[in-house]
């Protein structure tokens, strides 16, 4: 396979932004609008510094910030390509439906369970509600592309017991909100990493004890009252967290 011409690049040596830096902000951008696609090869290390006017080091350097971020992978007598997407996930008050769309990877759900009226402690304590009171719950597979990604556990306020299975298999949970005219504002979010349980890895499609990422997250509206409690998991190695940190 011949390598891909990459998109064209800008290198300012003026910058106080590092070079290395420089090229692999581009390269990812690529990556992210779909200028470079899963499977693309790229040119190897000599030619790209060479067409920068970049020493290989520095080309190097970036390649591998990229390597490290799972966007490249290296083979060995073949060179660098770009990696089978990985869902990239900012930490924003969006839901995976959304994220998978807007990336192109083509979301679909399976609706495992719809409980209308399901006690569930934990989760009345997370949104506030009397922890006898009965909640809707959810369990939906998502897929993207189809391949299951996310296990994710759902509950909400009995108001929303009228959700039929088709709308949480044709649509998003924050979209359906949204359609209610309830917009989540504000979310209290909790990561963790697990291993798969045998029920997990069956869905999922890994081995059992596989790494996961876990999430539990409430979701607030404007006037600050609970909408949902989500309790999901991740398949690791298609899953990204990204966060922005600032110096206070």
């Amino acid at each position: 396979m011949y390598a891909m011409p990459v998109p064209a690049m800008r290198i300012d040596r003026t910058s106080p932004i590092p070079l290395y830096f420089q090229v692999t902000a581009q390269l990812e951008a690529a990556i992210d609008s779909g200028d470079l696609a899963p499977g693309d090869r790229l040119p190897n290390e000599i030619d790209l510094a060479d067409s920068l006017g970049l020493s290989r080091p520095t080309m190097r350097r970036a390649l591998e910030e990229l390597v490290g971020k799972g966007l490249l992978v290296r083979k060995r007598g073949y060179g660098t390509e770009v990696a089978n997407t990985q869902v990239h996930r900012r930490v924003e008050l969006t839901s995976l439906y959304d994220d998978l769309d807007a990336a192109g990877q083509n979301p679909t759900t399976e609706v495992l369970k719809l409980d209308p009226a399901r006690v569930n402690a934990v989760a009345a304590g997370a949104i506030g509600a009397d922890p006898a009171s009965p909640l809707v719950y959810v369990e939906r597979l998502r897929y993207a592309d189809g391949r299951p990604l996310a296990l994710m556990h759902n509950w909400l306020p009995s108001p929303y017991a009228d959700v039929s299975k088709e709308q949480l298999a044709g649509d998003g949970l924050y979209r359906i909100l949204r359609s209610r005219g309830v917009q989540p504002q504000v979310a209290k979010q909790r990561i963790t990493a697990r291993s798969a349980n045998q029920r997990e890895a069956r869905l999922l499609k890994i081995r059992r004890g596989q790494p996961l990422i876990a999430m539990q997250r409430t979701a607030y509206d404007a006037d600050g009252q609970a909408i949902e409690f989500g309790d999901h998991v991740y398949r690791a190695e298609g899953y990204a967290i990204e966060v922005t940190v600032f110096d206070r």
